[in-house]
């Protein structure tokens, strides 16, 4: 470093280093006194923060609550009991295949007071029952589950253990579509959420109050998964329209593509013989695009497209042949597994998930 030409006498270079020395004690103590009053400023954001999130969830409990019933009823084993939510005044509501799919004598416990219920529709493929109680009741919002995003809260309400109903906070850990080496009907949310028997057919709420899905497996004592509520409003939708759950489905194939093409990496693999797709003009190479609303990039992607296909509507299929864009309009049918296949709802990790491929690479919509 360089010094000022004609300042460096000894005596001077002395008090420099003992002010130095005095300088640097002295900013180590002004440091120590910042950092302690940093750390104590922190403090009661830290508690305001917690606070906040506790006064959210109960704010959300409290409004929720008495729309979240318990279910009890009888099937091949014994007595069972889960929890459902009203989703309509009329006293519609949701609740897990495991709940009410197989199950009689079933009653909803409101203040508690036991109201008979009936089964609506029980969906195996979904996962997800819909029972019907005649009561005026409370319901809960629904909201949306596309947009989600991972380290999202959330909270559900439910009755563990056939105790009095819980709230339990967590937040989205990811979006799987399968588990193990099984692949779900659409895409579910996995939520580290900690669940217990009797918590089937919970909600999941998000911070609006809003159900954002439904509770239909767990995987052990602190994660869970959800099906998320769009997908469930396309099986209530399916009912009210036609009575029924329509999974419908169109015939087709696809593997994974060399490189992506237009964003997509979904290649047509397979037309098959006697199905919709056959014959509409689509051909293997082809380069999938779009099926109906959902847009693919992925050979998964079909999963969730196929499972928004209602049986006997006509489906848009957008593919890249070539240079050409090329949309083809099919009319769907049943899908193969549309009434048989294991059930979601009492997934363990021994335990098969519905709609296993029939390889790694095909997915067939």
């Amino acid at each position: 470093m360089s010094r000022l030409s004609g300042f460096s006498p000894r005596g001077f270079q002395n008090r420099g280093r003992v002010f130095s020395v005095m300088t640097a004690r002295a900013l180590v103590a002004v440091t120590f006194v910042s950092l302690a009053l940093l750390s104590r400023a922190q403090e009661p954001a830290t508690v305001n923060s917690t606070s906040s999130i506790s006064r959210e969830v109960k704010e959300i409990f409290d409004k929720s609550a008495k729309a979240v019933v318990k279910i009890r009823g009888t099937d091949e084993h014994g007595d069972l009991s889960g929890t459902g939510f009203f989703i309509d005044p009329a006293g519609m509501l949701y609740t897990a295949f495991s709940v009410g799919g197989d199950t009689e004598n079933l009653t909803v416990e409101i203040d508690g007071k036991k109201y008979p219920a009936r089964v609506m529709i029980a969906d195996m493929r979904s996962g997800i029952a819909i029972l019907k109680a005649d009561i005026a009741t409370p319901a809960l919002p629904i909201g949306k589950s596309e947009g989600l995003e991972v380290a999202t809260p959330v909270m559900t309400i439910g009755f563990p253990f056939d105790l009095p109903e819980t709230p339990s906070f967590g937040m989205i850990a990811g979006f799987d579509r399968k588990f193990l080496d099984r692949y779900f009907s659409t895409t579910h949310v996995r939520v580290n959420v900690p669940t217990q028997r009797g918590e089937a057919g919970a909600p999941l709420l998000n911070f609006k109050g809003e159900v954002i899905g439904i509770l239909v497996s767990s995987i052990d004592s602190s994660a869970c998964y959800a099906l998320p509520i769009d997908a469930a409003e396309k099986i209530r939708n399916d009912f009210v329209r036609f009575g029924e759950a329509r999974h419908g489905w169109i015939g087709i194939e696809v593997t994974q593509a060399e490189k992506p093409v237009e964003g997509s990496r979904a290649a047509m693999a397979q037309i098959m013989q006697d199905t919709p797709a056959f014959g509409s003009g689509v051909q293997t190479g082809d380069i999938l695009l779009e099926i109906g609303k959902t847009k693919v990039h992925e050979p998964e992607d079909v999963i969730d497209a196929s499972f928004f296909i209602t049986a006997g509507e006509t489906v848009p299929i957008v593919v890249l042949r070539g240079n050409e864009k090329i949309t083809f309009e099919i009319q769907s049918t049943f899908h193969p597994l549309s009434n048989h296949g294991p059930s979601a709802a009492t997934l363990t990790p021994k335990q098969g998930i519905p709609l296993q491929l029939d390889s790694s690479t095909r997915r067939t919509p």
